[in-house]
């Protein structure tokens, strides 16, 4: 093979990549760092309570007994070759409805949706109040068993994830996830969101634009689903399936045929 072929064999390989990569420039997150107002993203997330979310509640007294009728236990099946056992009793957790209530020991239906965690210790611990003696000051604890958000999409570790501290933002819930794919739109995340009464709504995250941390979607709320479409490369990619691999391979057959031809009968 001369000179002048070689060039242009080079030259085609590389029009083929420049034209299968994609652009940088939309890769890097907070492009226009230096020029946001970081005082609009001056608040502190707090999660309220919805519908079908499962509560724990822990009432703590100086008088231990006067606890007991507020925390409620129930027994652990364990299954040991067919046999059942129970393990020591488990805090008895607490479904809120659709309409935002649990039923709650002594005091009955409390209404709880919508409410922060705080703001439901508060109404729990004055509805148990009269139950007690006057100098017993209960400390009412609610945690959330069941909160969890789901990651979609052109990203490393696609699953669902429980948070544990009840407090995720779109940057932590895709760190779970092993960040975004080289393939995954940063410009246009999604993020699925259903509200206390059913509605859903879907809504989109920039990732390159900084003024997100000021963005009323930056912090996920329970059973959220962020969705991380592919790019238009990715895409084409998945449309041609696995004969991609054979393309490539008869094309390289075919270029290492004429080169063979070319150096015979010239």
């Amino acid at each position: 093979m001369n000179m002048k072929t070689s060039k242009w064999l080079l030259l085609l390989v590389s029009v083929v990549m420049l034209t299968g990569c994609g652009s940088t420039k939309n890769i890097p997150y907070f492009q226009n760092s230096d020029k946001i107002d970081y005082e609009q993203s001056k608040y502190l997330y707090d999660a309220c309570i919805m519908p079908k979310d499962i509560l724990t509640i822990t009432v703590s007294t100086v008088n231990p007994d006067a606890a007991i009728p507020f925390n409620q236990t129930v027994p652990t099946a364990l299954n040991q070759n067919t046999r059942t056992s129970y393990s020591q009793p488990a805090l008895q957790t607490y479904l809120v409805d659709n309409m935002g209530f649990i039923e709650y020991p002594v005091v009955g239906s409390l209404n709880v949706g919508g409410l922060t965690k705080s703001a439901c210790e508060r109404l729990i611990h004055d509805k148990i109040k009269p139950y007690m003696n006057a100098n017993e000051n209960p400390v009412v604890t609610v945690r959330m068993a069941n909160y969890k958000i789901s990651v979609l999409g052109e990203v490393a570790r696609p699953g669902m994830y429980n948070v544990g501290n009840e407090k995720i933002n779109i940057l932590e819930a895709l760190a779970q996830a092993g960040d975004l794919t080289i393939y995954g739109v940063r410009e246009k995340v999604k993020l699925i969101r259903e509200d206390a009464t059913g509605r859903k709504e879907i809504h989109e995250l920039d990732l390159t634009d900084a003024n997100i941390i000021s963005s009323p979607y930056y912090y996920l709320q329970q059973n959220d689903i962020v969705y991380v479409e592919p790019n238009k490369v990715k895409a084409k990619n998945s449309s041609v399936g696995a004969t991609t691999s054979l393309w490539f391979t008869a094309t390289s057959i075919v270029i290492s045929l004429t080169s063979l031809l070319y150096n015979i009968l010239k």
